[in-house]
Order: structure tokens, then C-alpha cells, then sequence
């Protein structure tokens, strides 16, 4: 006789990053026939199951879920997912692909990634120079401290926000825009054979671009080298298409996008919680 598999109750061990969160992108699409065959109090149950399971994803330490109708006819529905615990993030993927029925939901797309600092991230030793030669302050001065001081604070801000990030609300920010890209590796376009210093430059300017749109754009650049197929993962949340598409379009004339950036695909969801959601779907 064969001998079973050994089994335990014990919890699995976590898997955590050495900083910041894992994040996942998941594009579902619904298969309405299967769905519209179904008996009423079944839609009800499985309609309630799926708030459920967004409630309880919802209340794990340090975990957000944004749920989206997709608006490009590539899928119906999506979620951002951002949770620590690399079983939580395969867990609770699963769950959601399948919490409608494995014959309702099908996956089409998704992105894996991680939350992460910049290398390219001005240092304090970058700004006090700045200071020094474009403000003419000198080091030392209550002006000069002043500025510096302001400096910490913000960038403190800045670099929490891109590892542990607190995504506002749909009302706030509902449009979601996500694609992935990469950098060239092309003879005499190869990013990575560029030196640090002329990189950071690049991207200093690339960033002033973008700073214009503060307010107006709200912007995650998460890694995903090794991951998934490209480098990064761009979510920008915004209150109108227009903004979406007028930074994309700015960002084009930047060296560093002209020369330099690969793009995968664009997909646009509205954020909406889990009953205008089931109404947008007709479930």
C-alpha cells in the first residue's frame, strides 16, 4: 500500500518582500451566457459570496484591493490587489478568479509586480548642491535649513508612498489606467549600458514632466524585473480620461520615453465598489 502524503495544519510560513508589497493587476472577463442560465437565488448567492471575499481580502494587515469595470473590450472587470504575503497574493487571486464560478469568470490578463523605491530618487546631497548653485544659499543659513528641512519632509512622503502606498478612494480618483513597459536594449539605444549619471539626469527630467500633473494625475511605478515580461508596471489614477491621455502624450516628447521606453498594453478601468460594479455587469 502507498504510503499518503505527509499533511499539516500548520500555517504556511510567510513569503515577504525585503520592503514593500507585491502587487497584482487582474483583468477578468465574464461569460454572460453561462452566468444568465444560472437560477436567481444562485446569481444572489454568488454575487454575495464576491462582497464577501472583497470585505475579508480587505481586512488582512497591510492589504488594499480596488475593484474596476474595464472599459477596453479586452475584459469586463478587474482588481489591483497590494498585499505583502506572496500567499496572499496567489491565494487571493485565485479566489477572485473563481468566487463567481470557474465557468463564469475567465482570466485574460494579469501583472505581477512589486512596490519599490527609485533609484533616481534626488538625495539630500543632490539638493543641498542644488541649493547652493541654482539658489544661491549657503549651507548653514536658517534660509538654507529651512529649504532642506522641507526637503526631508517631502521626500520622507515621496519615498514611503512608493513602498507602502495608500491608494484614495474611488469616489476621489476613479479612473484607473494600467500598462506595463520597459527600457531599450538596442545597440546605440541601450539604456542599461548608459552610465548612472547620465540615466539620473534623464530621469530627472522625465520626473519634472510629471510633477506638473501633481494634483491632476496620482502615479505607481511598481518593479517588475524578473516578475512578469517587462521592467515596470504604470497605474495612474485620475478623475478624467483627458488628464490620462495628456500626460502619456507629454511624457512621449520626453527623451527619456522617446529614446529610450518600450510600452505593452493600455487598459482603462473605472473604479467602482462591489454592488455598482454587479449593476454595471448586469449580474
Amino acid at each position: 500500500m502507498t504510503p499518503s502524503a505527509p499533511s499539516s495544519n500548520a500555517p504556511l510560513t510567510e513569503i515577504l518582500p525585503t520592503e514593500g508589497l507585491h502587487v497584482v493587476h487582474l483583468f477578468l472577463s465574464l461569460n454572460r451566457k453561462a452566468w444568465e442560465q444560472l437560477p436567481a437565488p444562485e446569481r444572489t448567492q454568488r454575487r454575495e459570496a464576491l462582497a464577501a471575499l472583497v470585505h475579508d481580502i480587505r481586512q488582512i494587515p497591510r492589504t488594499q484591493l480596488l475593484p474596476f469595470s474595464v472599459v477596453n473590450p479586452r475584459a469586463d472587470l478587474g482588481f489591483m490587489l497590494l498585499t505583502p504575503d506572496l500567499h496572499n497574493v496567489d491565494r487571493c487571486s485565485k479566489r477572485l478568479r473563481e468566487c463567481l464560478g470557474a465557468d463564469i469568470l475567465t482570466h485574460v490578463w494579469s501583472w505581477f509586480s512589486l512596490t519599490e523605491r527609485s533609484e533616481y530618487t534626488t538625495s539630500e546631497a543632490d539638493y543641498a548642491k542644488s541649493l547652493e548653485t541654482e539658489d544661491s544659499l549657503t549651507p548653514g543659513t536658517p534660509e538654507f535649513e529651512e529649504q532642506m528641512n522641507a526637503f526631508r519632509t517631502r521626500i520622507a512622503k515621496y519615498l514611503k508612498y512608493r513602498v507602502e502606498p495608500d491608494l484614495p478612494g474611488s469616489a476621489e480618483w476613479p479612473v484607473l489606467c494600467f500598462y506595463p513597459m520597459s527600457k531599450r536594449r538596442d545597440p546605440g539605444q541601450n539604456w542599461f549600458a548608459s552610465s548612472f549619471q547620465d540615466r539620473k539626469r534623464l530621469m530627472e527630467g522625465h520626473a519634472k514632466v510629471g510633477r506638473t500633473y501633481s494634483g491632476r494625475i496620482l502615479q505607481l511605478i511598481t518593479g517588475s524585473t524578473g516578475l512578469d515580461d517587462m521592467e515596470w508596471g504604470v497605474t495612474l489614477l485620475a478623475r478624467t480620461t483627458s488628464e490620462i491621455k495628456a500626460i502619456v502624450y507629454e511624457m512621449r516628447f520626453d527623451e527619456v520615453s522617446a529614446q529610450y521606453a518600450e510600452f505593452g498594453e493600455f487598459l482603462i478601468g473605472i473604479r467602482m465598489e462591489i454592488p455598482d460594479l454587479c449593476e454595471r455587469l448586469a449580474l
